[in-house]
């Protein structure tokens, strides 16, 4: 492991390996295209590198086929779950090693959910997610490990299954069957 509070990580390298999603979609006012460039061209990114890399990252959240003919467009103009992974396809467009989503799917409607869901896990594939999310069915379909925080605490990390099938901690079994929560 690589400790990212030492004085000598350089805290710019690190931001790029890190991509993030948050709770409510974010996009920038500005175009589609732009929304998922304005990284790479921070990067120094060429402009025909930018536009393969838009295209790929478009693709690789699922969005592709819904917006490639309205690049252009304000991102602002895209519903609620198209935002969604509008974002993801920006984080996604700087090749991070790990994707930190914080309640991705919490603003969204259980179509575009699901929509997310199936992304995240073909996501996983190649990235490392790490999802933050109260909803424990959520949990259990996209996560193949799952930590469960209590007041701040870690009380328990295991398999995915495992924490819902077999959970070693009372407290990890109070929440996850509803008696608290």
């Amino acid at each position: 492991g690589e400790n990212i509070y030492s004085k000598s990580t350089d805290v710019v390298l690190l931001r790029q390996r890190i991509g993030m999603v948050f709770q409510r979609p974010n996009p920038f006012p500005k175009s589609i295209f732009e929304n998922v460039a304005y990284g790479l061209r921070v990067q120094g990114k060429s402009n025909r590198d930018v536009e393969e890399m838009v295209e790929q990252s478009l693709r690789g959240a699922a969005i592709w086929d819904e917006v490639k003919d309205r690049l252009k467009s304000s991102a602002l103009g895209l519903s609620g779950g198209q935002q969604q992974r509008l974002c993801i396809a920006r984080a996604l467009a700087v090749k991070p090693e790990v994707l930190l989503m914080d309640e991705p799917c919490s603003a969204l409607d259980p179509i575009a959910t699901l929509k997310i869901e199936e992304l995240i896990t073909e996501l996983s594939q190649e990235y490392t997610i790490v999802i933050v999310t109260h909803n424990m069915q959520q949990a259990a379909r996209v996560s193949q490990y799952t930590g469960f925080f209590l007041v701040g605490k870690l009380i328990e990390y295991a398999p995915t299954v495992d924490i819902f099938k077999h959970p070693k901690r009372k407290e990890t079994e109070d929440y996850i069957s509803g008696r608290f929560g």
